[in-house]
């Protein structure tokens, strides 16, 4: 595996890519970072370090909002219109790109996977509605995101657990004891790194599964 920092600039302000890049790659997971961090979080790191020896070259974004150092993110609108803009770069190795994230990054990666021709779809800690607020779903953009799917929810996950997911052509994924940072307790019966390898090999399974050249 090779790593690299990429800058692309968008509408929105620079935008920055760090690839981790396979040997003999297959494919490329891009993946974005939620409202709340960057692509420090824990889910994305373990699969940066996990997934170039399966053959998938992972490419962690940062929306311009956070290489600004701002610490609020911006708007929905705004969020897509940067990921849009990124989107070329992420081609370039001329692999099929499965677009992903984690919460926000879910969110925008399921806006416009269909029209940007994303081979599939990726939610980490999908938020399905706000904590404590059921009635407020985004249930709508998870269902409409037009390409094959995996969600990866922990089984605490305020933003929503995985019983409360709507019926669908995605598939589902639970990571027991999990937040939505995929947390577990130290009093839970698996480990932070056993929690994170089955986040890593639920990923790698369902993208070398996916139908060669969606």
């Amino acid at each position: 595996m090779t790593t690299r920092t990429e800058s692309v600039d968008t509408p929105a302000g620079e935008a920055r890519i760090t690839w981790h890049t396979a040997r003999a790659a297959k494919l490329v997971l891009a993946v974005s970072h939620g409202a709340g961090g960057g692509i420090e979080a824990r889910d994305l790191q373990a699969l940066a370090a996990a997934l170039p020896a399966r053959g998938i070259t992972v490419a962690l974004v940062e929306q311009p909002w956070r290489v600004a150092g701002k610490k609020v993110a911006a708007a929905p609108k705004v969020l897509d219109e940067g990921w849009r803009a990124l989107w070329p770069a992420l081609a370039k190795p001329g692999l099929p790109v499965v677009a992903g994230g984690r919460s926000a990054g879910a969110r925008v990666a399921c806006r416009t996977a269909a029209e940007l021709g994303a081979a599939g779809v990726l939610a980490l800690a999908f938020p399905l509605h706000p904590p404590g607020r059921p009635e407020k779903s985004r249930a709508a953009e998870l269902t409409g995101a037009g390409r094959p799917t995996l969600v990866v929810q922990g089984a605490r996950d305020p933003f929503g657990r995985p019983g409360e997911f709507p019926e669908g052509e995605h598939a589902l994924v639970e990571i027991p004891y999990g937040d939505h940072g995929f947390a577990v307790p130290k009093k839970a019966d698996l480990t932070q790194d056993e929690a994170l390898g089955k986040i890593t090999a639920a990923v790698a399974a369902w993208l070398l599964e996916l139908p060669a050249g969606t």
